[in-house]
């Protein structure tokens, strides 16, 4: 009768174990893919911090250009068709063949 009280000890241990086992692997394995899902918002973060960066330098190098009469001028002309008072605006028209 203890031989068979002894061998349920064990299992009972080794059930307790196994659980214990079972449940920390569970947390591992979970933290794991939180630190995957981590890592790649970082990596995401990091490219749109890169690009707002550089967009940040392009405009402040407009910004500078701005300062510039000629280049205000030139902008106003070429995108904005606005010519100075006096002047024949003309345009060129390719003919299709």
């Amino acid at each position: 009768m203890k031989r068979k009280e002894k061998k349920n000890k064990q299992y009972r241990w080794y059930i307790v174990v196994a659980l214990f086992v079972i449940y920390f692997s569970s947390v591992l394995i979970s933290q794991q893919f939180h630190l995957n899902q981590v890592a790649d918002d970082q990596i995401a973060a990091d490219t749109r911090l890169e690009l707002a960066k550089r967009e940040h330098e392009e405009l402040l190098k407009e910004r500078a250009f701005l300062d510039n009469r000629d280049y205000i001028e030139k902008i106003a002309r070429e995108e904005l068709g606005m010519v100075k008072t006096g002047e024949i605006p003309y345009s060129l028209v390719k003919k299709n063949r």
